[in-house]
């Protein structure tokens, strides 16, 4: 039997409480960048994480963002049984371009109620300068 639509696709988040069900999980990581004149600023939503769940790595030009989490509900009665008991594992991560010459020591983050605010200085990619390089003739 189907539902009628006024119930929309979420008739039974509310019930079950499920912090990741169906399309959230294309809510999760938003990021906004900001051009902030000599740095970008980026501003990822990560509700329900904390600090300790989220790492950033830098490695070959890419600042890959991770984050994981695992969350458990066990509710029981007066008695000690079961009323529900979920379990949740997950984990998200993103990548962004930032380029091959900035260090690891260039970037800022801080993590606030939810939010990773990361600074990315600009850095001017040097142009590779061309060595003529001649064969010495003979003769």
């Amino acid at each position: 039997m189907l539902l009628p639509s006024i119930f929309g696709e979420r008739l039974f988040d509310d019930f079950m409480d499920f912090p990741f069900r169906g399309k959230m999980e294309n809510q999760m990581m938003k990021t906004d960048i900001k051009d902030a004149g000599d740095h970008f600023e980026l501003m990822m939503d990560m509700p329900g994480f904390k600090k300790e769940d989220v790492k950033a790595q830098l490695k070959d030009g890419m600042l890959t963002i991770e984050a994981n989490t695992s969350t458990a509900n066990d509710e029981k009665d007066e008695n000690g049984r079961y009323i529900r008991r979920e379990r949740f594992t997950g984990s998200c991560s993103r990548s962004f371009y930032v380029g091959e010459n900035v260090t690891q020591e260039d970037i800022k983050a801080k993590f606030e109620d939810g939010i990773l605010k990361i600074c990315v200085p600009k850095v001017e990619n040097k142009p590779q300068i061309e060595e003529n390089k001649y064969i010495a003739i003979e003769g």
